[in-house]
């Protein structure tokens, strides 16, 4: 029955996966149409045709290597500067001869009515939202699964109530938890007790856990004088030392940093919230992702390296829709947290795969929605300069000299997935 439920989860989860990308391709899909882009194809996944239908001009289905989607708009590059009245320049350097062999490619389905239609043609304003709009789909997805989950079943939260005062300072990899022989952390020394609230540290006020965390963290071994409420009376607690030690750091839970240390465990609360708290715990999630996206190409590559060696693997690496899935199964099928929340927490992975989702495809390189996004930008600013200054129209920018760039982006992207779904197989991440 675990095996049902547990396979049940992952198919489930890898399902609404699938729905969400397939949104992300109809946020490009429907500005496209609605700017009159020439559009002929609509696909979610890559390969063999599983199943299609043509309406109109467009076709849409489903194909059989369910790792992605796409919308196919005609006329992605304009023709050569170097002979306007001609797709193909004749140049003979290898990137050249890139772009020029995608440009003519490109240029075998258009028609002489399609004068106008063409992607390239279009404003850069629409071009930009075109190709932001898929982003901008999981980006919305996002906030609203966890919303969805924040207002009904809420968030878990430290509160600023202390649940907890270790008497000593232990390692976090000692075997002894004893305080026989060791030094008397700096909370106990303060004099603070298990439901006393902090309200003040080192005399500025503080309004959330966040706030005291950061500021303990960064205190290193300096001063720290604590303020809490205790019985309805504020107590100014004994001015004490902080101490260094190593923590995970903030964006990137594998690195280790120096930091204060305090030694007190907060009261756990789960809190129902809205919008406001959604979007602040998305603005959270945002930095840690965008740290991840920048670490992403060593953090692969010492995935694979593990991998052959056989050293342990990081649990705080990336993984692949394969291994989201295997950990969708995972708590869908543990017997450690209620039903309750095993559906929060799947979906509350679901609306973080969808902000990674977006944050990944702004990342401004081609193949990627970012790398057109900043062709379309600049290609604003640059005709709306000219216009400024007087000058002659620069034109379309041709986004085919970034082709070498958008083939070495996609190799990476390709090999990063396969070394990733070996790892998900091979030496999967575990939750419980």
């Amino acid at each position: 029955m675990d095996l049902v439920i547990y396979l049940g989860g992952a198919v489930l989860f890898f399902a609404l996966v699938m729905a969400s990308i397939g949104l992300h391709e109809i946020g490009h899909l429907l500005p496209g149409k609605l700017f009159g882009v020439k559009t002929t194809q609509y696909f979610v996944g890559f390969g063999k045709t599983l199943w299609s239908r043509r309406r109109g001009e467009t076709e849409y289905g489903i194909k059989a290597v369910p790792l992605g989607g796409y919308v196919r708009f005609v006329g992605m590059f304009p023709p050569s500067k170097d002979r306007p009245g001609q797709v193909r320049a004749g140049r003979t350097g290898l990137f050249q001869s890139m772009a020029d062999n995608a440009r003519a490619a490109e240029y075998v389905d258009i028609l002489p009515e399609d004068e106008g239609r063409l992607f390239y043609q279009k404003k850069s304003w629409q071009k930009l939202v075109i190709m932001a709009g898929g982003p901008l789909m999981n980006v919305l997805l996002a906030f609203l699964i966890l919303l969805a989950v924040t207002a009904s079943y809420g968030v878990n939260r430290s509160t600023l109530t202390i649940a907890g005062v270790p008497e000593c300072i232990v390692a976090a990899d000692a075997t002894d938890r004893s305080c026989a022989g060791k030094p008397a952390s700096p909370a106990a020394r303060s004099g603070i007790r298990p439901g006393d609230t902090i309200v003040a540290f080192n005399g500025r006020p503080v309004s959330s856990w966040d706030e005291v965390s950061q500021a303990i963290r960064a205190n290193l071994d300096r001063t720290a004088a604590f303020t809490v409420l205790r019985d309805g009376q504020r107590v100014e607690l004994t001015p004490v030392s902080t101490v260094i030690t190593g923590v995970p750091d903030r964006y990137d839970p594998a690195k280790r940093v120096a930091a204060g240390f305090f030694g007190v465990q907060p009261v756990v609360e789960r809190q129902r919230g809205g919008p406001v708290a959604v979007v602040q715990d998305m603005w959270g999630m945002t930095k840690q992702t965008v740290v991840a996206l920048a670490a992403f190409p060593v953090k692969v590559y010492y995935t694979a390296y593990n991998l052959v060696t056989g050293q342990p693997r990081d649990v705080y690496g990336p993984m692949s829709i394969l291994g989201a899935s295997r950990a969708a199964g995972e708590i869908a099928s543990t017997d450690q947290i209620g039903a309750a929340t095993k559906v929060a927490s799947l979906f509350t992975v679901l609306g973080s795969v969808n902000l990674f989702v977006a944050l990944f495809n702004f990342v401004p390189l081609l193949p990627l929605d970012g790398g057109h996004i900043v062709g379309a930008i600049y290609e604003g600013l640059r005709r709306t300069l000219a216009r400024l200054f007087r000058r002659p129209d620069p034109g379309h920018v041709d986004t085919a000299r970034m082709l070498p760039v958008a083939y070495l982006v996609g190799s990476v992207i390709a090999v990063s997935g396969v070394v990733l779904v070996l790892a998900d197989i091979i030496d999967p991440i575990r939750l419980f």
